[in-house]
């Protein structure tokens, strides 16, 4: 048997560990600490997470089958005890993974800074533009266990919201807010920084027009969908090019109108006193009218429905990370063992992306996390490992897997 590293501990390599030890400094995680340190507890969940471990007996299973090969992982303490790992959870300030998972997603962003944003020819004019998608994404608890998750206590039912600002050229999870189930996507608007010149595809329930203003004063261009009952008055109908029309009567998609308006309601115009964009596109897979609400007017109608459909790309990371990646189920119950598991598991798929892009393989993310999940105790290269990697067809992205365009 070949004797040195093993994947995992040549994977937890990639860490930039000066800056994880500056978050643990920061909030005194290793204070009176003799053996578990902070930097043993995210080894420990980052292994629960890449092997989905279903609890916190079956992490310590796990790590006791392979006792001998613990040093060579970078457990220099020994096998790891369940008591101690639900201590640590309990009691080590969740904002240490919360800063460091940012620091992470600030180091990893640059590398897929040329990412397209997708096929579409319709985009080909933002090829150099910042595109980010916001929404969130509910965690459904059982409030009997998770009695702080209060989201509707008539029905017995808790959870805590993930809002996440996903920039879309590689899929990066740019900011990330955790919240009870009972905050309101709205009122976390002036959360997110705005980023000038940069597009930002923002889901119906972020809708509020004085933190739009603010987003537009800043330089940046949203898109946004019009809710049903939204009130307007035209101002100008513009120009739609004949290639890009459609409708019913056509029976194909495209764009059925493109007009500048005013908010008609008296608080709204308040609220956004300026003129809007409205775009209305007819949705043929699902016989809908669509409506658009931007602020950029320069770019064609096509490539704002275009852009808006990029959001999507926001739910597949969200499902993809509840089906690979452990935040549905939790090792404690405790508000700061659930927000420890949820930032280290955050942290965990910027790594793997991180791996993804600077080695840069052919395959889709999914794969690179299932060959991690069996290999993280052989002891044989992590660069050769992967790059050497020929598996069948059916182990290639499917069709509706999250895209990181390599």
């Amino acid at each position: 048997m070949p004797v040195g590293r093993t994947v995992f501990a040549q994977l937890m390599e990639h860490l930039p560990l000066r800056t994880f030890r500056a978050c643990v400094v920061r909030y005194r995680g290793d204070h009176n600490v003799r053996a578990f340190s902070c930097l043993d507890q995210f080894r420990t969940l980052a292994f629960a997470q890449l092997t989905a471990r279903e609890s916190l007996r079956d992490i310590e299973t796990a790590l006791g089958a392979h006792r001998a090969k613990l040093y060579h992982m970078g457990f220099r303490g020994g096998p790891v005890k369940k008591s101690t790992l639900a201590d640590a959870n309990e009691h080590r300030d969740w904002r240490i993974y919360h800063d460091f998972a940012h620091e992470l997603i600030a180091a990893v962003r640059p590398l897929y800074v040329d990412a397209p944003l997708g096929p579409q020819a319709e985009l080909a004019s933002l090829v150099d533009t910042t595109v980010y998608a916001l929404d969130a994404t509910v965690i459904r608890l059982c409030l009997t266990l998770f009695p702080w998750a209060t989201f509707r206590p008539r029905l017995e039912r808790g959870a805590i919201k993930v809002h996440t600002l996903l920039d879309l050229r590689g899929n990066i999870p740019t900011v990330v807010l955790l919240t009870p189930g009972t905050v309101h996507e709205a009122s976390l608007m002036d959360e997110f920084p705005w980023e000038p010149g940069a597009f930002y595809l923002i889901d119906r329930g972020y809708l509020a027009f004085d933190r739009l203003y603010t987003l537009g004063e800043t330089g940046a261009f949203f898109v946004t969908r019009a809710k049903h009952n939204f009130r307007w008055q035209r101002v100008q109908s513009l120009i739609v090019p004949s290639d890009a029309k459609g409708g019913r009567t056509r029976q194909r998609s495209g764009v059925t109108s493109d007009m500048l308006i005013t908010c008609a309601g008296w608080a709204t115009r308040r609220k956004y006193p300026l003129p809007l964009r409205l775009v209305r596109y007819y949705d043929l897979e699902h016989d809908r009218f669509l409506r658009f609400l931007t602020n950029q007017t320069t770019l064609p109608a096509l490539t704002i429905a275009a852009l808006y459909q990029r959001r999507w790309q926001i739910e597949l990371f969200f499902r993809w990370i509840k089906q690979h990646l452990r935040i549905r189920a939790f090792y404690g119950t405790t508000e700061n063992a659930v927000c420890t598991q949820l930032w280290i598991a955050i942290a965990v798929y910027v790594l793997v992306a991180a791996v993804h892009r600077r080695y840069a393989l052919p395959y889709s993310l999914y794969t690179t996390l299932q060959i991690l999940s069996v290999t993280l105790t052989e002891q044989v290269d992590l660069y050769q490992l992967l790059t050497n990697f020929k598996g069948p067809e059916a182990l290639q992205e499917p069709a509706n897997q999250l895209s990181f365009f390599d």
